[in-house]
């Protein structure tokens, strides 16, 4: 449910967005060089139309090891699940989260600026028995004047990195002077997602703490606390408090 969740909030940051009349952009140019970097590279690019809510996918050789056919194909989405769902179901999780960091920063940026940043991951496929990894980029190729992202860029190739590691670590790079984005720069914009009092209280849940322990440890009443949770339940549309945590470890909101 967390999963659904996160991807849920992702799908709708991105689809409801307001879209100007007056702005359908011709997409073909970035078509065309979505296709010739996979001609050269021979990945796979995911190129997504936000307010048409379709993507373009161009796989290069790299693209069988995703199940793909040779060349381009159309899908009546702007998520790639027939390629998400050949990826480990935690790692997908922490990329949306990702991709909602991303989305969160690059708004409070200059609009000529958007362009030079790009998020950096690494992702397992979901056969615990493959233990190839792939290399995972997403950018923002157009906005908008009133700030809403019109297309995106997912590029997706092998890696050379057999390295076992916990978590897909996940970056945001300035691709333009190399520097990699710290979390307390983009962790705000997230963290406002729940009051300061909703993630002290369920940085206590993660520590194994119920109800009665929050509220002597916090000095309020239990029925403060409940109401807490609940208020945490509904702001991150999961389905209890367990669902919460994880939701709330993916995104980084607290850390035990």
């Amino acid at each position: 449910m967390a999963n659904t969740s996160i991807e849920d909030r992702l799908t709708s940051t991105l689809l409801q967005q307001t879209f100007l009349d007056g702005n359908i952009l011709d997409i073909e140019d970035y078509k065309k060089m979505a296709a010739a970097y996979v001609s050269i590279e021979q990945c796979v690019a995911v190129l997504s139309d936000f307010q048409a809510d379709c993507s373009y996918i161009y796989a290069g050789n790299f693209g069988k090891f995703l199940g793909l056919p040779l060349g381009d194909l159309f899908i009546d989405s702007a998520f790639e699940d027939c390629i998400f769902d050949k990826l480990n179901s935690e790692d997908v999780i922490e990329r949306h989260a990702l991709e909602l960091h991303f989305f969160q920063y690059l708004k409070n940026l200059p609009d000529e600026e958007y362009r030079n940043y790009s998020t950096f991951s690494r992702l397992r496929f979901s056969d615990d028995k493959n233990m190839n990894y792939i290399n995972h980029r997403t950018m923002y190729l157009k906005k908008l004047r009133n700030g809403s992202v019109l297309f995106a860029l997912c590029l997706y190739a092998p890696s050379t990195n057999f390295r076992f590691q916990t978590g897909i670590d996940g970056k945001i790079v300035n691709i333009k002077t190399g520097e990699t984005i710290t979390s307390e720069k983009y962790k705000p914009y997230t963290e406002t997602l729940l009051s300061k009092r909703e993630l002290e209280i369920l940085t206590h849940v993660a520590k194994g703490n119920n109800s009665d322990q929050i509220a002597n440890i916090l000095n309020i009443s239990v029925y403060t606390v409940r109401r807490h949770r609940q208020n945490i339940i509904q702001k991150m549309q999961v389905a209890n408090t367990t669902e919460a945590l994880k939701t709330a470890f993916v995104m980084g909101l607290i850390n035990v």
